[in-house]
């Protein structure tokens, strides 16, 4: 009887350990697509600036760096 009472528990120690990890990925693939979507809605704004026609400094109009 002990034989069956100890895989169970290990059993449902395997199970416990598999949801906790289970809620961390979920957590991780939310902030994870949650970061993508404000990427893409800054990308779409860069576009839209570029498409726009918003200037965008001439890099030979800056000043060189100091180490020139």
């Amino acid at each position: 009887m002990t034989d069956i009472a100890d895989r169970l528990e290990a059993l449902e120690t395997r199970v416990a350990f598999q949801d906790h990890t289970i809620d961390e990925l979920n957590a991780t693939i939310t902030a994870q697509w949650r970061q993508i979507d404000m990427l893409t809605r800054k990308l779409g704004t860069i576009v839209e600036q570029v498409r726009s026609g918003v200037h965008i400094a001439d890099p030979s109009s800056e000043p060189p760096p100091p180490h020139y």
